[in-house]
């Protein structure tokens, strides 16, 4: 089976969040199951400062939009460690650009710079010499990708029986652009409607990719039930139900090269779940020395790492900590970035609890790692959340996720009750309402059971022994795809 990946973003390339991630692992595991992938994404500024290796492929062809025509120039190098090719598409004007997208606005030109992405992508795969089986798109930027497919390149014999797939990393991000972009497009008016490309007057550039793939698929199969609802939806929330057949959730794996204490470079001692007492004591003196500290606190530490926004639960965080640092129960650290209101009253609630409380303030993903390896308890409660790297990192490490109970959090902890712990099924601790005593509440449960050496020990084990590699998720993607690719293709209207 040949799949291209269409993707904005993929790591090591180029990364703003979670998307990345997704395509720079997913295409390497699924090629390990003999799939024949191949990635497709946008050469930024930023891909050229990687030291990455890229070679001219001295493909150029020109791309149709509006009434111009833009030139695509055609780049090669391969995902580190896979044999997998990727493809990356040049335009100097398009993509020769500080950031990927935009600083704090959007660059005011992003349907057109996406819209060329999505045509150049399909007129490199109607120019290679084997036929594509599945299109798999990826957000709002390769939104479009499904209806080009079907309105426009239907004929190419390359493309003639190729089929999409449409994944969701997060509802909140829908490209919605002025009507007036459709002309850029090269698509007939009468798709701007209510039911096809139109969202509220704007042209929809997620919308499109919902309604015009064979598939969709969104990163947990909790969050592709809470996506059919309001608040969940975003507005979309009537066409996902309408499309709730052809929906399907399947949680994000996590890359076990890059996040694994057996061999993790930025620990000072690797570990598993035998020695993983001796492989935190070591990350804690690493840590304080990090911080400051003579010596590491003997108190359980809990620990968040990453933005420092509303979405992530950082409110409940804060309110939380001016009850509870001063308790003696627990030390507390916070690593990440977010509004200069959210640091500030971060640094003004460390600064009351000095012995209690560290805060720093940026993102160093070797400081990360060692954090994780420290930590007792790793907070993650998320007001939504479409899946969640970070629990999944946390039980790696040995590190006891507390989650809210929300999208791909349900699907990836288990509440430690008082039954699964005996069950040894427990893997972290769950709250459901959206409100700082209920994380109060899981962080005094976690603090409780913490308390018991024998019982935690054997929590530790088993959230370690747990399988979130990225080879079992390829796995779900390729029954989809398959699946796909028997399936009559969705009729367009």
């Amino acid at each position: 089976m040949r799949v291209l990946f269409v993707a904005s973003e993929a790591a090591p390339f180029a990364k703003t969040g979670g998307l990345a991630d997704v395509a720079g692992a997913l295409p390497g595991a699924l090629s390990r199951l003999g799939c024949d992938v191949t990635l497709v994404t946008p050469a930024y500024r930023d891909v050229f400062a990687k030291g990455l290796g890229i070679d001219d492929t001295g493909l150029s062809f020109e791309v149709p939009l509006g009434g111009r025509r833009l030139t695509a120039r055609i780049l090669r190098s391969t995902l580190p460690g896979t044999d997998v090719p990727v493809f990356l598409i040049a335009n100097e004007g398009c993509f020769d650009r500080p950031t990927l997208y935009g600083g704090t606005e959007d660059y005011a030109d992003n349907a057109e710079r996406f819209i060329f992405f999505s045509r150049a992508a399909l007129e490199l795969a109607g120019r290679q010499d084997r036929p594509v089986d599945i299109l798999h798109c990826h957000d709002w930027q390769a939104g479009l990708v499904p209806a080009y497919r079907k309105l426009v390149y239907h004929a190419w014999p390359m493309l003639s029986q190729a089929r999409s797939v449409m994944t969701i990393h997060n509802m909140a991000y829908q490209g919605l652009f002025w009507h007036w972009d459709m002309l850029l497009t090269g698509f007939d008016w009468k798709h701007f409607n209510w039911q096809q490309m139109e969202f509220y007057g704007q042209l929809g550039f997620l919308k499109t990719g919902l309604v015009f793939a064979d598939a969709i698929t969104t990163v947990s199969p909790t969050y592709a039930r809470e996506i059919q609802h309001a608040p969940g939806g975003c507005g979309l929330e009537g066409v996902l139900a309408a499309r709730g057949d052809a929906l399907s959730g399947i949680v994000n794996g996590i890359d076990t090269t890059v996040w694994n204490p057996r061999t993790d470079r930025h620990i000072p001692r690797t570990y598993g779940p035998d020695d993983v007492a001796e492989g935190k004591f070591a990350a804690r003196v690493a840590l304080a020395a990090r911080l400051g500290r003579a010596a590491p606190d003997p108190r359980p530490l809990v620990a968040l790492v990453g933005r420092l926004v509303e979405q992530k639960g950082i409110e409940l965080v804060i309110e939380m900590l001016g009850r509870v640092a001063g308790q003696g129960r627990a030390r507390f650290v916070i690593l990440g970035t977010g509004s200069a209101e959210t640091e500030e009253a971060l640094r003004r609630v460390a600064a009351s609890y000095p012995d209690a409380i560290e805060v720093v303030i940026g993102f160093d993903e070797e400081f990360a790692h060692l954090i994780f390896a420290a930590a007792d308890i790793v907070l993650v409660p998320s007001r939504y959340e479409p899946c969640g790297l970070t629990q999944l990192y946390a039980q790696r490490y040995g590190a006891i996720p507390v989650v809210r109970a929300t999208g791909g959090l349900v699907d990836t902890v288990i509440d430690a009750t008082q039954a699964s712990l005996a069950a040894g099924t427990a893997s972290g601790f769950v709250f459901e309402a959206f409100d700082s005593f209920a994380l109060e509440h899981a962080i005094d449960r976690a603090l409780g059971v913490r308390s018991d050496e024998g019982l935690w020990s054997r929590l530790v084990r088993q959230v370690m022994a747990q399988d979130w590699s990225w080879d079992t998720s390829a796995r779900a993607y390729l029954d989809l795809f398959e699946r796909v690719r028997r399936a009559d293709p969705v009729a367009v209207a």
